[in-house]
């Protein structure tokens, strides 16, 4: 990877802010737009702005072929068969919602999670225990806050009708066995979800492979615009599947007492969709299979194991999650004892504009049970550099000195 030449292509890291470049180090929350992005969406604006499968000219037919050409991308993107399986939605909440309320979950059925559930992947569940009835258990961690595959499996039984967990976890950067895991869930007879919005943009994915009949992810931590995301589905469970939200673009006709729906995934893509968002998800798919996610993946492990041994013996500071940095992958969630994580966050912006995340991260369930508080988490991506990691060392070793 030619990381230079790659910086190049994201306008928002050539800016100066006080006459010096930004350090970006919030990926795990929302990444930069490369230059093909942009462009592939300026073009959508600029010379083909109609809708798609509406109308019957050459805009629009246009705008069909560059949304379908989206579509495929995606499908090569998460290692789907068919790019009938690949449903539009606005991000990763949108498509575990969707399984949320369509796969005619009733009163007694279970869904199992892992401790360590973005709110996305929790509150949909508790909210439907709430009102149809279902149940909604998790599975308690290992001592060193790793997954427990034999507890999962103990805990497993025909009641269980779904299995949904993070691929890896926006908390530490800790990847579940999840391969191991759907096997298990499909051994009793559960469907499995993933929750793959921050495992899809730095490791291959293969949703065949890793036994997954549901994968949700969002666009804007892959590259791609803001309120875009794909939930893949085996078509045989789409086509079974109900729609939750209905209207134009779902149906192959009405009459004023009954309508038939639209194969998937139109049946799931109701009214006028985000086409330049759609067709820049699909450019960004392209541009980080162009570049290969083993290599991203490789290139964060090591700026993490690079910030990681940096930060070695400075008084008060934690690491959260398991301590090898190749299992943390390009994640490090940070407390400094005596310093808020906050006040870490704001003095790394303001003393080098370094961009970072402070908080519980959406998982405030693992926080709360953990009794912490909150971390400073910097996270890395492809367009990272060795100088930005040092950088950012030397910067927390100032601010824990201030103890």
């Amino acid at each position: 990877m030619n990381i230079e030449k790659i910086r190049q292509d994201f306008p928002a890291l050539q800016q100066k802010i006080h006459g010096r470049p930004p350090i970006y180090f919030d990926n795990a929350c929302m990444t930069m737009k490369p230059r093909p992005v942009l462009d592939a969406m300026m073009d959508y604006y600029e010379k083909h702005p109609s809708c798609a499968g509406r109308s019957n000219h050459r805009f629009s037919n246009m705008t069909e072929q560059d949304y379908d050409n989206a579509r495929k991308a995606m499908r090569e993107y998460l290692g789907a068969k068919r790019k009938e399986e690949i449903v539009f939605t606005r991000n990763t909440t949108e498509g575990i919602n969707l399984v949320a309320n369509s796969i005619g979950l009733k009163k007694g059925d279970n869904v199992m999670t892992s401790d360590r559930e973005h709110n996305s992947n929790l509150i949909p569940w508790l909210f439907r225990e709430k009102s149809i009835g279902i149940s909604h258990r998790y599975v308690p961690p290992m001592d060193d806050t790793t997954f427990d595959l034999e507890r999962f499996s103990e805990m497993m039984s025909t009641e269980v009708k779904l299995v949904s967990m993070v691929h890896s976890s926006n908390l530490d950067g800790y990847t579940l066995p999840v391969k191991e895991i759907g096997k298990i869930a499909h051994d009793h007879g559960a469907l499995f979800m993933i929750d793959g919005a921050q495992a899809a943009p730095h490791k291959e994915v293969d949703v065949r492979k890793l036994g997954a009949d549901f994968y949700a992810i969002s666009g804007h931590k892959m590259l791609g615009p803001t309120g875009t995301g794909v939930l893949y589905g085996r078509i045989e469970l789409l086509e079974k599947m109900e729609p939750f939200i209905l209207g134009g673009e779902t149906v192959e006709f009405s009459t004023y007492d009954s309508f038939k729906t639209l194969p998937p995934p139109h049946k799931f893509e109701a009214g006028l969709q985000d086409y330049a968002g759609m067709i820049g998800m699909g450019a960004a798919a392209r541009y980080i299979m162009k570049i290969g996610r083993d290599s991203i993946a490789k290139h964060e492990t090591g700026l993490n194991k690079l910030i990681t041994e940096g930060v070695e013996g400075i008084r008060g500071l934690r690491i959260l999650g398991p301590e090898e940095p190749e299992r943390r992958g390009g994640v490090i969630p940070i407390t400094i004892e005596g310093i808020d994580y906050h006040q870490i966050s704001l003095m790394l912006d303001n003393n080098a504009n370094i961009m970072i995340r402070s908080g519980q991260h959406c998982v405030h369930s693992w926080f709360t049970a953990n009794r912490i508080k909150g971390s400073a988490r910097a996270s890395l991506y492809l367009y990272n550099t060795q100088e930005e990691a040092r950088t950012f060392t030397e910067e927390l070793k100032k601010i824990a000195e201030l103890r």
